[in-house]
């Protein structure tokens, strides 16, 4: 499902425009990833956790040379899906 795709099932469900329900879904984004950015976890029961995670800098392989390069640390978004999504998928 892409974007415009949620858009429309958002709107079907909540009987909402389409318009209204893209105004919904990029203020949902946007405000995840300032809380994000902030290192603040978003948690929303049933449904999941947005949070960030750090990795290490570590030593890599470019596959093109076969060279050893050093990696980075950097944090990085992860999401962890509750225990409703998860049995939904199930």
């Amino acid at each position: 499902m892409n974007k415009q795709e949620l858009v429309a099932a958002m709107a079907a469900k909540a009987g909402l425009t389409k318009a209204d329900s893209e105004k919904a879904l990029n203020a949902f984004t946007a405000s995840v990833a300032d809380a994000l950015g902030k290192g603040e976890s978003v948690q929303l029961i049933g449904f999941g956790t947005f949070s960030v995670s750090a990795r290490a800098a570590r030593s890599g392989k470019n596959p093109h040379t076969g060279a050893k390069i050093q990696i980075a640390a950097k944090k990085v978004a992860k999401f962890k899906a509750g225990k409703a999504l998860a049995d939904k998928v199930n």
